[in-house]
C-alpha cells in the first residue's frame, strides 16, 4: 500500500516554470521550491527572476529568455537543464492576451499569442520530453483558461490559443503518457494577476464575476497550492490528458 504522505512529495525533483516572473507562474514556482523541488523558472525580466531566486532562495534558478521566438525554444530547453539537470515537472505558465476585437486584430497581435500560448508549450515539452522518457516520469502541467470552453469579448485570438491547450493536453497525453509522462492542463477562473489587472479594478465587474461561481469568490493564489502538486507528483499518476477547472465552479453554472 502507497504511504498517503509520500503521494504528494516532489523533494528532490527538477522543475521547469514558465512565466515565473508574475502571477500564477510565478507563484507556482515558489510552491514547488517550497515543497522542496528544485525549480528553474522561465521569463523575460531579469529583475523579476532576481527577486524570485532571492525570494525562493537556493532550490531557484532564473532564465532570461522569449518564449515567444520559436527559433529560441531548443536553446532554452538547454538553458533550463544546466543549474540542476533536464527538469522531469515543466509548467506552462507564460502567455499573453491583447484583447483585441476580432475586427481590430492584427497577424502582428495574432501570431505572437499563438508563438506564446500554444507553440511555447508543445516545442519547448517537445525538447525536454526526451530526458523524461529516459526516466519513464514526467509530469507536464499546461495553462488552459475560462476560454478553453466559453468565448469572451476581446478574446478569439487568446481564445484560440487557449482552445488549443485543451487539445494540445489531450494529444500530449496520447503522445508520451505510454512513456511516464503525465500531461493535465490548470484552467484558472479569475484570480488577481497582471493579466487580469483591468478585470480587478473595477470592483462591479470582479463582483460579478464571484457570483457567477458556485463558491461564490474568486480566486486566492493560495487555491492554485493543491491541485498543482496532485498533478506535479505521484497522486496522479493515472490522471493524464485532462483540464481541472480551477474556477470555483464558474464553468459548471
Amino acid at each position: 500500500m502507497t504511504d498517503p504522505s509520500a503521494l504528494f512529495d516532489v523533494r528532490g525533483r527538477v522543475a521547469c516554470v514558465t512565466g515565473a516572473s508574475a502571477g500564477l507562474g510565478r507563484h507556482a514556482a515558489l510552491v514547488l521550491a517550497r515543497a522542496g523541488a528544485r525549480v528553474v523558472g522561465v521569463a523575460r525580466r531579469r529583475s523579476a527572476l532576481d527577486d524570485l531566486q532571492t525570494e525562493g532562495g537556493d532550490n531557484v534558478r532564473g532564465v532570461e529568455a522569449d518564449l515567444s521566438d520559436r527559433a529560441s525554444l531548443n536553446d532554452i530547453a538547454t538553458q533550463v537543464a544546466e543549474p540542476f539537470g533536464s527538469p522531469s515537472i515543466l509548467i506552462h505558465a507564460a502567455g499573453i492576451n491583447n484583447r483585441q476585437p476580432a475586427d481590430e486584430v492584427t497577424p502582428e497581435g495574432w501570431d505572437v499569442t499563438m508563438d506564446l500560448n500554444l507553440a511555447a508549450p508543445f516545442f519547448l515539452s517537445q525538447a525536454l520530453v526526451p530526458a523524461m522518457r529516459q526516466a519513464g516520469w514526467g509530469r507536464i502541467v499546461n495553462f488552459a483558461s475560462l476560454q478553453t470552453t466559453r468565448a469572451f469579448p476581446g478574446g478569439i485570438s487568446y481564445g484560440a490559443s487557449k482552445g488549443g491547450i485543451g487539445q494540445l493536453t489531450r494529444a500530449m497525453a496520447q503522445a508520451w503518457s505510454s512513456d511516464g509522462i503525465t500531461a493535465n492542463a490548470i484552467g484558472p477562473g479569475f484570480f488577481r494577476t497582471e493579466l487580469t489587472a483591468a478585470v480587478f479594478d473595477d470592483p462591479e465587474r470582479a463582483a460579478r464575476n464571484a457570483a457567477q461561481t458556485c463558491i461564490g469568490r474568486n480566486g486566492e493564489l493560495t487555491d492554485l497550492d493543491g491541485p498543482l502538486l496532485f498533478l506535479c507528483s505521484n497522486a496522479s499518476a493515472y490522471v493524464t490528458g485532462q483540464v481541472l477547472m480551477l474556477d470555483g465552479g464558474y464553468t459548471a453554472k
